[in-house]
């Protein structure tokens, strides 16, 4: 069973309408936007990056979740596997410094001790006057991105190459876009962060709101070669649908389209382009 049907068999455990039917990045429970990630060792961080950076990562991308709500932190709670003493230190340092750059208090959690890869995880908890789903592009509505797609997908190689380079910045400690998805929040259809590949997030927020996507290759804001950067994943920027017409009030790039019908079409320069045969990170 992969990710994709234990979701499915899961699904019908969450019948609160704040769960979203868990078709979006958080959940919404009144003005409160709760989020949970984890990252594992050997698939979301290297076994010898450094614990800073493992606590900056951990942090961020719950983060992102909530930049993709238009949410404002409020607190977290860490799920954390005890290491060695001196790396629990230096991951305590790390987190100390990603949760005071974003005014995010931690409230609790828990501790456990494991043998084989280590895994943390973190709910973090948001507040937000309005939080948009994945679910609410319309046909017609352009599509946007936010920053440069590809960065930490380039990051990752050099490191298992072992080799240096400011992308590793990158994919070690990821910018969740607080104050973009705030001032975007109110204006959007639909908004989702990209960690997984940008055509697998998008092909998500086309699926959800029951419409088919066409993204432009060539207009795609990338680092390095435009197909490896699209299914790369770990960029965390922000994805959105908003109307043709609309002023938008952060620096973006509009990528693609919404229409009528089902699934994902790529093009450049408006001659079709085969999609690659993984559009992005998938469990399982």
């Amino acid at each position: 069973m992969n990710e994709t049907e234990f979701l499915a068999a899961i699904r019908c455990l969450a019948t609160d309408p704040a769960a979203r039917g868990f078709a979006d990045d958080a959940a919404v429970l009144g003005d409160l936007v709760l989020t949970h990630d984890m990252i594992v060792e050997g698939v979301h961080f290297l076994p010898d990056d450094p614990p800073e950076d493992v606590a900056w990562k951990l942090a961020a991308v719950n983060l992102s979740d909530l930049a993709a709500k238009g949410a404002e932190p409020v607190g977290c709670l860490l799920g954390y596997t005890l290491g060695a003493a001196a790396w629990n230190a230096r991951f305590v340092a790390g987190l100390r410094e990603v949760l005071a750059r974003h005014a995010m208090p931690l409230l609790g959690g828990d501790t456990v001790r494991a043998n084989g890869p280590r895994s943390f995880g973190l709910t973090a908890i948001g507040r937000a006057a309005r939080a948009p789903s994945r679910d609410g592009a319309r046909a017609g509505d352009a599509l946007y991105v936010t920053g440069t797609i590809g960065r930490a997908g380039i990051g990752l190689q050099l490191l298992k190459d072992g080799n240096a380079g400011p992308e590793i910045d990158a994919y070690r400690r990821p910018q969740p876009r607080l104050a973009e998805g705030r001032a975007l929040a109110p204006l959007v259809h639909a908004m989702m962060d990209v960690s997984d590949g940008l055509l697998i997030d998008a092909k998500r927020m086309a699926d959800a709101s029951g419409l088919a996507v066409s993204i432009d290759l060539a207009a795609v804001p990338v680092s390095g070669d435009p197909l490896d950067a699209v299914v790369a994943g770990d960029d965390y920027e922000l994805l959105f649908a908003v109307p043709t017409d609309a002023t938008l009030p952060v620096p973006s790039t509009r990528i693609g389209h919404f229409e009528e019908g089902l699934g994902l079409s790529l093009t450049k320069a408006g001659i079709a382009v085969p999609l690659p045969p993984s559009l992005g990170w998938l469990h399982g």
